[in-house]
């Protein structure tokens, strides 16, 4: 390769993905775009619940069947259940609660100071693959990341003289497009655990799946994510945002400027407070009958610990934010305390009205089982291909990542595909483990790109707050090469961790029976 080719194909890289971004933003508001997509669903639901399909639902053992959702009872049910649909839905109580906390830490001053302090001992060539690390990691406190290590990355940056919405893009990157990039194992290893060992039982009854049985290969991904988004930051997202006018309210960011002796004092004053507290988190979680365990597990979905995340990110920030601004003066009385929390509420508004029109879509999406049709027909298209093993296991991962575009849940992908996939790759002499190994780099490949993300309209606001035009189009843009190179990139790197033999996890194997 020549040094004058390298500017051709960046030029040819930029003009595609800038002709993606003038589409997508060409398309209605986000809200809308949910809005006419619910539209769309009822009367798909209408047209296709009159017809028989021969796939059997893995959940129920009846053939799957459409629901229409314009008859008289289910426009009922919708109007009856609309704010419940909306209240309820997940993502609006983590973003919410978590962000009450943020703000006070935010606007009292404590974020802007630890920025800055970090920024002096942080080399700058070093910033991406840290961000990107730091948003793996934050998978363990499951949407930790969504609701922290995104914005922040933008005010790092930003901060850094480097664009924001570069900083944005590799923490989604690493938080939603790694999301099955983890070496500090999580909730979602058993609950998938869960799943795919309910399927194996299907061939064989006796069979066990540990829930830890990916952790070796989801360890050594977390490094082939972070060189991989390296790479694409700072060599196709940065360069084309270099002419991207900041146009955003930036009033409030951090800059290079000296930091007294005040707010160096009220800083690790706040933080040793901080860290007091997580050591009396420990110190309770410890005894195995700590009533934060769950059987005496913390890991577990069920254990009081891991449904607390929320509330202790809430605490977490909220404690040394309030900390910081008495000690440094920031925060006057109490009053300053909620004008924080109320003015973080405020730039919530445009995503509130988002997540209204996300919910609605969602629930109509499931309740339809339209996600449930596609994702099972899909499966049993790829089981009748009975193609080589090899091409089985990149078939799974590309038919997940295409069934990820419309259907966001991990798990709930995961109870419609294992029960197909598992067994048919076990009677090709394919572990389960594998199989779940595939199922999890095709569900993380394609998240960053789908509006239907529940998190994607919350990204959009992050950008909106430092480029006022930020679309759908813009964030799909600047994800898409992510995207792509995380697909056929860790496709291939699964492919070669199976030929050299690198154990997969805890008593895992390639192989059924297990050899």
């Amino acid at each position: 390769m020549t040094n004058q080719s390298v500017p051709e194909k960046t030029g040819a890289i930029t003009k595609f993905l800038n002709g993606i971004e003038r589409v997508g933003n060409k398309l209605p508001d986000p809200a809308m775009i949910f809005l006419f997509a619910m539209m769309v669903i009822w009367v798909l639901s209408w047209v296709l619940s009159g017809v028989s399909f021969s796939s059997i639902d893995p959940r129920t053992g009846d053939p799957i069947v459409v629901n229409n959702l314009l008859t008289g009872d289910a426009l009922a049910n919708f109007l009856s259940t609309m704010v419940k649909t909306f209240t309820g839905f997940a993502p609006l109580g983590v973003v919410l609660v978590a962000m009450l906390g943020v703000g006070v830490a935010e606007h009292s001053g404590y974020i802007n100071t630890g920025i800055k302090l970090m920024l002096k001992r942080t080399p700058k060539f070093l910033l991406t693959p840290v961000i990107i690390l730091v948003a793996i990691v934050s998978h363990t406190a499951t949407d930790a990341g969504y609701v922290l290590v995104i914005p922040l990355a933008g005010v790092i940056y930003y901060a850094m003289g480097r664009h924001p919405l570069v900083g944005i893009a590799a923490a989604f990157a690493g938080v939603s497009g790694g999301f099955s990039a983890n070496f500090i194992p999580s909730g979602i290893d058993p609950l998938l655990q869960g799943f795919t060992l309910t399927a194996a039982q299907i061939i064989e009854p006796s069979a066990n799946v540990n829930p830890l049985n990916n952790w070796f290969f989801t360890s050594a991904s977390s490094l082939f994510i972070v060189l991989v988004g390296w790479f694409i930051t700072d060599k196709i997202i940065e360069p084309r945002l270099q002419k991207t006018e900041i146009d955003g309210d930036t009033d409030d960011l951090p800059t290079f400027d000296e930091i007294s002796s005040t707010e160096k004092k009220a800083f690790y004053i706040a933080t040793a407070v901080m860290l007091l507290g997580i050591a009396a988190l420990v110190f309770w979680a410890l005894p195995e009958e700590s009533p934060l365990r769950y059987e005496g597990k913390l890991e577990v979905f069920q254990a009081p610990i891991m449904q607390s995340i929320v509330p202790l990110i809430f605490l977490l920030f909220w404690i040394p934010g309030a900390v910081y601004g008495f000690v440094a003066g920031t925060f006057k009385k109490s009053k300053d305390m909620i004008d924080a929390m109320t003015k973080a509420m405020g730039g919530m508004a445009y995503y509130l009205v988002m997540v209204f029109f996300c919910a609605l879509f969602v629930a109509a999406f499931a309740k339809s089982n339209l996600g449930a049709l596609l994702a099972i027909e899909g499966a049993q298209g790829l089981k009748a291909l009975a193609l080589p093993s090899a091409v089985t296991i990149v078939g799974i991962v590309l038919l997940t990542a295409f069934v990820n575009l419309f259907v966001g849940s991990a798990s709930g992908k995961w109870a419609l595909l294992a029960p197909i996939f598992v067994p048919m790759l076990m009677q090709l002499g394919i572990s389960p483990d594998l199989t779940q190994a595939a199922y999890r780099v095709g569900d993380s490949s394609s998240n960053i790109i789908t509006p239907l993300m529940p998190y994607f309209p919350l990204v959009v606001v992050y950008c909106q707050k430092y480029v006022k035009g930020t679309g759908v189009g813009t964030l799909i843009s600047l994800m898409l090469p992510y995207s792509i190179a995380f697909l056929i990139g860790w496709s291939l790197f699964l492919l070669g961790y199976w030929w050299l033999g690198a154990p997969l996890g805890l008593e895992a194997s390639y192989t059924f029976p297990a050899g």
